[in-house]
């Protein structure tokens, strides 16, 4: 019960301040003239004043409300090492027991700071805060924290904190730890396919100095470089980019004797290849009504430098023209099939024959250029199957299908079985139908003695674009020169630009075009494996967590040609995947993990807030076990911890269940009590 005294006056405020101000003036003049009866009259002003106060006794039933302490426990990967594991479960018991114990107190327990592959570092009071935000600042009796003592979302100040009670930190580890690491100090983000790109390192020991150990720089996972190093050196590499997407690097140095954990040992960077201009050689025959399909694709590539020559007139016709009128500028065959073929990404030949332009030995440099990496496309017509067909050239030997003869009649083009799966046609737009939904072909190129499946068919089921690889380069036959009618829009057109450009991207070897791939992918919280294929089926895939945990993955059937399954990317850092034959690599995570950036256990990074409100940071371990200190219920102090014990602050918060008022100027009691003042007055002055 609480008892108190309440004013509802009955006038407004300034009505009674006017009244107490003349009462107060009335006194005075009363008191100086020193008039009989004084102290009477201003008792019965008095009252009349209080009257008007309306004074009221209150009694209030008030039922007491339970302080809240909250537990937060670390559970982020750097709490599994050691025998950190076990100590914080001990201590969770121990201390929920001790706190459980304490009257009027209620306990809850949080657990913070699991790795999902998104969150870095450990974030306990982005935790403590969740847990208490439905807990008024005034019912909180403090906080504990079960942690090794690497925090990473600190207040910079007590404000921070979100109420004012104390803070302990309860540290698991022991003391004397020791560890080592490979920190980034600068890596880029990007490099240009082709050029070298400098990651700088350095190696630190934590609890040691004065080691050495063995550095190894593996990119794509083959070793380029090895070198020894003093713990606080720094050092630098230069990486080559060899392709396009991801080039993981991965730097590793040899374990520490006794040290924490060797996963920190290795740090990785994922720089992403580009390429500066993918230079294109566009060569056309003669004149036909396709041929700026070709060119306005590849001139609206940004990222395409095209050099075109369309012969106009070849060398044979004669017609008076003078030789100096014979070009805009002469055709630079030795220096473009020469002396540069190899700075070129893609020769196309368009429509192209034999017409003296270009000497047989410039189409052996180009069979050569194609099994050194290269690549070439034929987009065919009647001229490839003439006389003067560059399949009778040295070309022949890397060109996958020898010409026989034209069929000239209408057909839809339709995806073979491979080219369901493969990724250049796979899913284009209008295939799923029958007939496809988009326009006829009205030729096609016959040949035979194909290499590999088509990807596509034409007429009578016969090949209309075949994909092949011969030695380190690849080939593109398209065996009919009416992919313009697509363009054109003729019978609703077709998808040319999504079929061209995947095939002239997957002749430069852009990776996401590869037939036979495995990939790892992070989307949302979950690891992504994803195997292309042109196969039936796919072996497990094996994968290989930061930490060094294995796990035998099934993949399921999706699209054609591609198989998936996904599971928790719960670790950052290095994940591995393979099926036996390919290899795959992923970084989840940023560079430099703040989680593993340092894994000591430490007092020094939490104590100082701890104490700043009240409490303290120290061990539960010794070298004998948990020793948790005894936990304390404390109402008058600004100290909450002492030698072998630590505190909590209990409140005295309460909610009203219900209010009594008694007025003391109303009904009969209040008219006796003036009636009385005035009796009183009258009386004095009646002596």
């Amino acid at each position: 019960m609480n008892y108190g005294i309440a004013f509802t006056p009955l006038v407004p405020q300034t009505v009674l301040w006017l009244a107490l101000s003349a009462i107060v003036v009335i006194a005075a003049l009363l008191l100086i003239a020193r008039s009989r009866g004084a102290w009477v009259r201003l008792a019965a002003l008095a009252l009349v004043a209080l009257a008007l106060a309306n004074p009221s006794f209150t009694r209030e039933d008030r039922e007491p409300l339970s302080s809240v302490a909250a537990v937060v426990v670390d559970k982020s990967p750097s709490q599994n090492f050691g025998d950190r594991t076990k100590q914080t479960a001990q201590a969770r018991e121990a201390l929920v027991d001790s706190l459980k114990k304490i009257k009027g107190l209620e306990v809850r327990v949080v657990e913070a700071g699991q790795a999902d592959g998104e969150t870095d570092g450990t974030k306990l009071f982005g935790a403590l805060s969740s847990a208490l935000s439905d807990v008024p600042v005034d019912r909180v009796a403090g906080a504990f924290l079960i942690t090794d003592g690497r925090v990473h979302d600190i207040p910079a100040n007590v404000s921070g904190v979100g109420f004012q009670a104390p803070v302990h930190a309860l540290i698991t580890g022991q003391k004397d730890e020791r560890d080592r690491r490979i920190a980034i100090t600068s890596a880029p983000r990007f490099g240009i396919v082709g050029q070298t790109q400098t990651i700088t390192y350095r190696l630190d020991d934590q609890g040691v100095s004065g080691e050495r150990a063995k550095v190894a720089v593996r990119r794509d996972g083959e070793t380029i470089s090895e070198r020894t190093l003093q713990s606080g050196q720094t050092s630098s590499v230069d990486i080559d980019i060899k392709h396009e997407g991801a080039n993981i690097v991965e730097i590793e140095a040899s374990p520490l004797e006794g040290e924490l954990t060797p996963v920190n040992n290795r740090a990785v960077v994922a720089i992403d290849g580009v390429r500066d201009k993918l230079r294109v050689l566009l060569v056309s025959g003669e004149p036909h009504s396709g041929e700026r399909t070709w060119r306005n694709l590849l001139k609206s590539d940004a990222s395409v430098d095209l050099v075109h020559f369309t012969i106009l007139r070849p060398p044979e016709k004669q017609d008076g023209t003078p030789i100096n009128e014979l070009s805009l500028i002469a055709f630079p065959t030795r220096e473009l099939f020469q002396q540069k073929i190899n700075e070129f990404q893609l020769i196309i030949f368009d429509r192209y024959a034999r017409q003296g332009v270009l000497p047989v030995a410039y189409f052996d440099n180009i069979a050569r250029y194609v099994r050194a990496g290269g690549a070439v496309l034929v987009s065919a017509g009647p001229d490839y199957a003439s006389n003067t067909s560059i399949w009778r050239t040295p070309l022949d030997s890397v060109l996958p299908a020898e010409p026989v003869g034209v069929t000239e009649k209408p057909f839809y083009a339709h995806l073979s079985d491979a080219g369901k799966r493969h990724p250049v046609t796979r899913g284009l737009e209008g295939a799923e139908s029958e007939p496809p939904h988009w326009s006829r072909f009205f030729r096609t190129v016959d040949t035979r003695n194909a290499v590999g499946a088509p990807v596509m068919t034409g007429a009578d089921g016969k090949p209309l674009l075949l994909l092949s690889r011969f030695g380190e380069g690849r080939v593109a036959l398209l065996l009919s020169d009416h992919i313009w009618l697509w363009a054109r829009g003729y019978e609703g057109g077709g998808p040319h630009l999504d079929l061209l450009r995947r095939m002239s991207h997957w002749l430069m070897k852009q990776p996401d075009l590869d037939e036979e791939a495995l990939r790892l992918l992070v989307q949302g919280k979950d690891l992504v494996v994803v195997r292309q294929t042109m196969a039936d089926s796919v072996a497990p895939v094996t994968v290989t967590s930061p930490s060094g945990a294995t796990r035998e993955l099934t993949l399921i059937a999706g699209e054609p040609g591609e198989w998936k399954a996904a599971m928790p990317a719960n670790e950052l850092g290095l994940w591995q995947a393979t099926d036996g034959t390919l290899k795959a690599l992923i970084n989840v995570g940023p560079t430099n993990p703040k989680e593993f950036s340092e894994v000591t256990s430490t007092t020094d990074m939490l104590k100082p807030l701890a104490q700043a409100t009240g409490g303290d940071a120290r061990r539960v371990a010794d070298g004998s076990g948990v020793d948790l200190p005894r936990i304390v219920a404390v109402r008058s102090s600004s100290m909450f911890h002492g030698e072998g014990w630590l505190g909590v602050k209990m409140r005295d918060a309460s909610v009203v269940r219900g209010v009594g008022v008694l007025p003391i100027f109303a009904g009969l009691i209040g008219l006796l009590l003036l009636l009385g003042a005035f009796a009183a007055t009258w009386v004095r002055e009646g002596r």
